[in-house]
């Protein structure tokens, strides 16, 4: 049964699996119309910050991503090793899909929002279907456990946090399982946040109404690019002439780098307040994580060049690197219980601290 679908782009709840589903269901009753209205098309709602520096990233980045994720979590394998024989797991944001047939006693279908790691899986012969973590493409009660491991930390704002969760208890039975990993702000290696980007003061302050950030011209991340703009996939490049292309790469986006918008992604940083790491770790949430895609394995014509221009992404000649900010909202002691507490449908069966992961179990009720 493996295959490779994608979902509408607009209404995801319009294409289900498992039977038909109402994105309005009774789990968003309470939500005033506004509110169920954007979530029941949660694609055209999802806040620009995720879009750029989420969506659009691991799109560019995903076969390098990919090549760097095989680990398996011991805590994640404890937890699927422990579902019954026959068990159906749902993983939302399945990413290359590493945990996807991790039991063979069990079956898996995997989703995520970036259609090339779906397509990764799906030449891997996964199950697998393109959706949005906050409107999950399946019928209420569908699956006897879910996954989402290292996913809701992308999401920006809380009432999308929480919509994720919801929909997560929302596909499994009664009595069914849900795990949830996010990255800690709390980290064992404190210098690792020196490496990331708080965000400013200003921009934080700019996050409104139920789903979207606002940002002014004024912002450093307010890039003068269509909104509808898309970076390609970038696949693997073939070794020979990689130093070729790497030096018509430099060339081609050198003049870029003295132009307003080529000194975004380079200026951004300047913008952002300086703090010590102490303060970052008590009173930051809010970062822009770097990934480093290797010269020799991006697509230097195209995908990258047109990153840089636009401002989301910046060469560091130094590392031989194209450079792309993620957003993460890390998450502090106790923010996963607290986003659950309210759930009438749920309740907490574990919760632990696992290299640099706060992590939940919730029993659906």
């Amino acid at each position: 049964m493996s295959g490779f679908r994608t979902c509408g782009s607009s209404k995801l709840g319009t294409s289900v699996i498992g039977g038909e589903y109402d994105a309005r269901d009774e789990q968003s009753a309470s939500l005033s119309p506004d509110i169920k209205e954007c979530l029941a098309s949660s694609v055209q709602c999802t806040p620009e910050i995720e879009k750029k520096y989420v969506h659009r990233v691991y799109d560019a980045i995903a076969p390098h991503f990919s090549s760097t994720r095989f680990a398996k979590w011991p805590k994640v394998a404890t937890f699927l090793n422990s579902l019954a024989p026959g068990s159906l797991v749902l993983d939302a944001g399945c990413g290359n899909g590493k945990y996807l047939g991790f039991t063979p006693d069990s079956f898996f279908i995997g989703c995520d929002i970036s259609a090339p790691l779906v397509g990764i899986c799906a030449d891997r012969g996964h199950e697998v279907v393109v959706a949005d973590a906050v409107n999950l493409p399946y019928r209420t009660g569908y699956g006897d456990a879910a996954i989402s491991i290292a996913v809701l930390h992308h999401l920006s704002t809380e009432i999308r946090r929480k919509k994720a969760i919801d929909e997560l208890v929302r596909v499994v039975k009664c009595g069914g399982l849900v795990l949830i990993t996010v990255w800690a702000v709390e980290q064992e290696d404190k210098t690792l946040l020196n490496k990331w980007t708080p965000l400013t003061d200003k921009y934080v302050d700019e996050w409104i109404g139920p789903g979207s950030p606002r940002t002014r011209s004024s912002s450093p991340f307010a890039v003068s690019s269509p909104s509808s703009s898309t970076l390609e996939s970038i696949p693997e490049a073939e070794e020979n002439g990689s130093k070729e292309k790497l030096n018509k790469f430099r060339d081609s986006s050198s003049v870029m780098e003295g132009s307003e918008n080529g000194q975004v992604a380079s200026e951004a940083k300047d913008h952002f307040m300086d703090f010590e790491a102490g303060e970052k770790s008590e009173s930051h949430q809010e970062y822009f994580v770097p990934w480093h895609l290797p010269y020799h394995r991006a697509e230097v014509s195209g995908a990258s060049v047109g990153a840089v221009a636009n401002g989301l992404a910046k060469k560091d000649d130094k590392k031989g690197a194209i450079v792309y900010n993620r957003y993460y909202h890390v998450f502090s002691q106790g923010e996963l219980e607290r986003l659950v507490s309210g759930m009438k449908n749920a309740v907490v069966v574990d919760r632990f601290y696992d290299k640099s992961n706060w992590c939940i179990i919730l029993r659906r009720t």
